[in-house]
């Protein structure tokens, strides 16, 4: 039971984290708007913003959608992205 109590909040952190760096590097590299958008779209992975959904509205996000959105993002963000070009032509 403790695993799952430490577990959940530690991954939030990190995908969160990971997604604002994705957001901060493309509000920075390519263009505000997706940047703007995956800051926001951060906030979904946040523990603190899904502790305040819970307690103001109520409502939370379930874990499979918030797999599935960073599968979906992270997807999109290497494959189609301006940012994901850059991010080839820079290893090569």
């Amino acid at each position: 039971m403790k695993a799952h109590t430490l577990t959940y909040p530690l991954l939030g952190w990190f995908f969160g984290l990971v997604v604002a760096a994705v957001g901060v590097l493309n509000l920075v590299l390519v263009h505000p708007v997706p940047g703007i958008a995956y800051l926001l779209l951060s906030l979904v992975y946040l523990p603190p913003a899904n502790d305040l959904l819970k307690r103001h509205l109520n409502f939370s996000i379930p874990v499979a959608v918030k797999i599935i959105l960073a599968i979906v993002l992270f997807m999109f963000t290497l494959g189609v992205s301006d940012l994901g070009d850059m991010l080839d032509k820079a290893l090569l």
